[in-house]
């Protein structure tokens, strides 16, 4: 029998394993995303006319949707299962409004792809939710504005091909304005002076930290030789002995943001390669006999709400692995911060009883590495903290005051089932009683220097933008992805580095547009489109509030804005006149300041020459979208190309590997 229901989803993928668990009455095709968009090479939103969108179909689509079309005449139902956020509403529907009329299109939301939640959420189809459409068109006529209008901008100023994003340029300048804290900072020299001490065969050390009842500030050498002198000769009383318990309660299960920081910080996967890797698990993988399920609920959410069945199964299966002692009398239950989709799950096993080892024939082995991680996470979530022993102890020699401390695991609770890199005992402190005299071992003044803040990597960017209100879950990977891929800044062993074009960028666009590049402005532009969703707040009045101050910024940028000229001191080889450095999407590079009267232009060498026998090059930079490279100066007759300098310290092969991989937006 001819199916009379046809379902449309995002990617392939998807498709394959929804249509397994639907089975024949059910036909199962996918969009491959957004079919109907904004028009690439006008700005397509009315200004004048309430900010209306001017949607087209994307030109490369246009045979996917027709696709549709006839599909969808074939069929009495219409269910459209896109992704269960605010893109996957609009995209879907735009789908319903260009499909063909009088027919019934419901759509159908679910978080995770088993039979059982699919089933489910075909039992419970509904209509469109506009506020989600509203807020997600907000969103995007929002961007189209800004990159509309200030990428001509940047052409004049900086170089042509060049692109801003409302979002993106607010990480760029948390970036560049952590570089600027690092390039002037001025390191600070301090001393600190350690004691060891050795009882029952057990050595410990103690740090001083007051004398006379005041904190200690070692400044130099000669200080701390003088402190150590005087102390030595003392007489060591314990003066202060401090046990307690203490305990060390679970984390949430991931949110996007938060598996985005685990995954780099534990499996060294970037932001984009996190959430490929997660989608994969989310879409469906065959686990043997042919059964093909989705190992994990949708992974862009940034709610931790678990479902009552969910925290049902885990208590059991904790319960089973572990013993009653794990686990808690009641769920343990996570705060919803404001504004998070609370309708969505946090990020899950799909059925608990799928545990890592089970499923490991069946993955890759990151996709392997990274479902272990969201399992166990989960699993410790709901246990019971992990409560350690502590020891404090004051030591003193007259008015100088030596401290130490230690902590021993007395029960593991949670790290019973999220344990990296933790280990069961720390620093051990023997057994001590007040007034005990110890006999000093050691006594050893160490030099140090304050350090400068560490420059972002994945993790701490994702955790500052997320802190910061700036961007939500679908947005943290392409966010990083579009800085790296028009080379606004590079990530180099695990940390992002901005680029001289990355800085020329955002001071120009701070320079000129100081409200679109304030953090808190467009943290409340995000809580505002949220409102949108929650039916709190009008679209228009958004748009119309961003806008007047924009197009004022705007049109002073226009009228004063130039061309910045950075002079050389070497001159065009054809005629004679200064060289000036320009920019291209490549790079900068050596262009005639006679231009356009003389074409002529060069590349940039790095200085050293190329290692090819008798070439006589030099090593350029060059920029593709598979990330950077050097080639001879000599190319095409030298064909030389290397990942990165000889004897450069800071390889660029991961720039290579990043973009091969490319986020879902």
């Amino acid at each position: 029998m001819e199916a009379k229901n046809l379902v449309i989803v995002e990617s392939p993928t998807k498709a394959k394993t929804i249509g397994k668990i639907l089975g024949s009455n059910f036909t199962v095709i996918s969009s491959m995303g957004h079919l109907i968009d904004l028009p690439q090479k006008s700005l397509g939103v009315d200004i004048e006319k309430d900010f209306n969108p001017e949607y087209v179909v994307i030109p490369a689509r246009r045979k996917t949707l027709a696709d549709l079309k006839k599909e969808a005449k074939k069929n009495d139902f219409i269910y459209i299962a896109t992704d269960p956020d605010r893109e996957g509403e609009a995209i879907g529907f735009n789908i319903r409004d260009n499909l063909p009329k009088g027919k019934k299109v419901l759509r159908v939301l679910f978080h995770e792809i088993t039979s059982s939640a699919i089933k489910e959420a075909f039992q419970h189809a509904r209509d469109f939710d506009l506020n989600m459409v509203e807020a997600q068109v907000g969103r995007r006529i929002l961007d189209r504005i800004v990159g509309y209008f200030l990428s001509p901008l940047l052409w004049k100023k900086i170089a042509r091909g060049l692109s801003a994003g409302r979002v993106q340029s607010v990480a760029l300048r948390l970036v560049v304005d952590r570089e600027k804290e690092i390039k002037k900072f001025i390191p600070q020299e301090y001393w600190e002076i350690e004691a060891e001490f050795k009882k029952d065969a057990v050595k410990f050390l103690a740090k001083l930290e007051k004398i006379e009842g005041k904190k200690i500030e070692i400044k130099n050498k000669e200080e701390a030789e003088k402190i150590t002198g005087i102390v030595r000769i003392k007489k060591f009383l314990v003066t202060g002995v401090e046990e307690k318990e203490k305990n060390r309660y679970p984390s949430p299960p991931f949110i996007t943001s938060t598996l985005q920081q685990d995954a780099f910080n534990k499996l060294k996967f970037n932001a984009s390669k996190t959430m490929i890797i997660a989608q994969q698990l989310y879409e469906g993988l065959n686990i043997g006999q042919d059964e093909t399920v989705g190992l994990i609920t949708y992974m862009r959410t940034d709610s931790p709400r678990v479902s009552a069945e969910a925290i049902k199964e885990v208590r059991v299966a904790i319960s089973k692995k572990f013993g009653q002692d794990y686990l808690p009398a009641e769920p343990n239950y996570y705060k919803v911060k404001k504004h998070a989709q609370e309708a969505h799950e946090a990020i899950r096993p799909s059925l608990i009883s799928r545990d890592p080892q089970s499923m490991k024939d069946f993955l890759t082995p990151e996709q392997f590495e990274l479902y272990e991680l969201i399992y166990n996470r989960f699993l410790a979530s709901q246990m019971m903290p992990a409560r350690y022993l502590t020891t404090s102890i004051d030591i003193s020699a007259d008015e100088y005051l030596f401290t130490a401390s230690g902590s021993k695991l007395a029960f593991a609770g949670f790290l019973a089932a999220y344990n990296h890199e933790e280990k069961e005992e720390k620093t051990i402190i023997p057994y001590l009683a007040k007034d005990e005299e110890l006999i000093l071992s050691k006594l050893t003044p160490s030099q140090h220097f304050t350090k400068p803040p560490a420059r972002y990597s994945d993790s701490s960017l994702v955790k500052d933008l997320e802190e910061d209100g700036v961007g939500r879950p679908s947005t943290y990977a392409p966010i990083i992805y579009t800085l790296i891929l028009r080379d606004y800044m590079r990530r180099i062993r695990g940390y992002f580095h901005p680029t001289e074009l990355g800085i020329k960028v955002c001071d120009m666009l701070v320079g000129y547009f100081p409200k679109i590049m304030d953090i808190q402005f467009t943290a409340q532009m995000e809580e505002e489109l949220d409102e949108i969703e929650e039916g709190k707040f009008n679209r228009l009045k958004v748009l119309q509030e961003f806008y007047k101050p924009f197009k004022e910024s705007l049109d002073y940028a226009q009228d004063n804005i130039k061309k910045e000229v950075i002079k050389t001191d070497q001159v065009c080889e054809k005629c004679g006149k200064p060289m000036i450095i320009k920019w291209g999407r490549k790079g900068k590079f050596l262009s005639c300041s006679a231009y356009p009267v003389c074409t002529h232009s060069k590349s940039i060498t790095t200085g050293v020459k190329c290692p090819q026998e008798n070439c006589g090059g030099e090593l350029i930079e060059r920029h593709s979208r598979r990330g950077f490279f050097y080639g001879c100066s000599n190319y095409p007759r030298c064909t030389f190309i290397a990942k990165h300098l000889p004897q450069e310290d800071e390889s660029k092969d991961e720039q290579k590997e990043e973009l091969k991989e490319e986020p879902k937006e």
